[in-house]
């Protein structure tokens, strides 16, 4: 984004809403992300495209993520006036007209670079209306990089939801509203089991779990809180000063070391996060 801080509470909102609607849309998963105030970090799952295509009906509920209904009933005429020719036999293309019907979507999805460029630009749109201000928002193209299962995506979602405490906005990840463990920790209903479900799958999609939010509660709550707690805190030694004292310098902003180490105790002797802490987020 532009070198201002520009995303306040509406905006992260905003932009998280055009980020589920995208997932729902393109078939991409989101893993873990984190808004914060001039830029993101999001761990995108990008699944091959099914070999046998969607069927007509799934192409419509991912239309329906991101368009109007008005639009979407359009297309669902569109495919029933082409089915109806392609089962008369009145047309030797039939099929390839329903295939076009579909390719005009379905490009976009199971793109990494479609996906984006979508949510960015909607956001853009919204955020420039919003602020009465023209032009991109964004200050370069995205960059990416590849992650593999297992270690190396468990260690990229803590970096991702670490985020607000290394900046210093907050002392505990699960109090930042606009990241995947926050969301996952605060959030019910629908939205709080997407988060579950895409931090299940970054942390244990090596162990051939499938990204359920049942295995949440029993397993993932307490491994990724603990690795956030081991991972987030604050990293300091003490220099002399001028004037021969001894001060404590901050080289990483994180979670104070006592209170981080003593949760890690309790959480090595309990089944998982307590109950009085989750009530707590919930209400946040």
């Amino acid at each position: 984004m532009d070198r201002r801080f520009a995303f306040g509470s509406d905006d992260k909102e905003q932009f998280r809403i055009y980020m589920r609607m995208m997932e729902n849309f393109s078939g991409c998963r989101v893993l873990a992300y984190c808004i914060m105030c001039n830029h993101f970090h999001l761990l995108l799952e990008v699944p091959p495209k099914p070999k046998d295509g969607i069927s007509d009906e799934a192409l419509l509920k991912r239309l329906d993520a991101l368009y109007s209904k008005p639009f979407v009933a359009s297309v669902a005429r569109e495919l029933a006036e082409a089915r109806e020719v392609v089962s008369q036999g009145l047309a030797k293309d039939g099929e390839a007209y329903v295939q076009r019907i579909h390719e005009r979507f379905t490009y976009r999805m199971h793109d990494l670079s479609e996906f984006m460029k979508t949510l960015l630009q909607r956001f853009t749109r919204w955020h420039n209306h919003r602020t009465e201000r023209r032009g991109n928002l964004w200050e370069e193209t995205f960059k990416s990089v590849v992650v593999e299962d297992g270690l190396a995506s468990r260690t990229m979602a803590a970096y991702i939801d670490l985020n607000p405490v290394r900046a210093g906005m907050v002392q505990d990840p699960a109090e930042y509203r606009w990241s995947s463990y926050g969301e996952a920790m605060g959030a019910t209903g629908r939205s709080g089991a997407k988060a579950k479900a895409g931090l299940v799958r970054a942390i244990m999609a090596d162990k051939g779990w499938e990204a359920d939010a049942r295995h949440w509660a029993g397993k993932v709550s307490k491994g990724y809180r603990m690795l956030l707690l081991q991972e987030g805190q604050e990293i300091s030694k003490e220099v002399v000063t001028a004037d021969g004292e001894l001060e404590k310098k901050v080289l990483k902003k994180g979670m104070e070391r006592a209170t981080a180490k003593e949760e890690l105790e309790r959480l090595e002797a309990a089944r998982d996060v307590a109950l009085g802490q989750m009530l707590r987020w919930k209400v946040r």
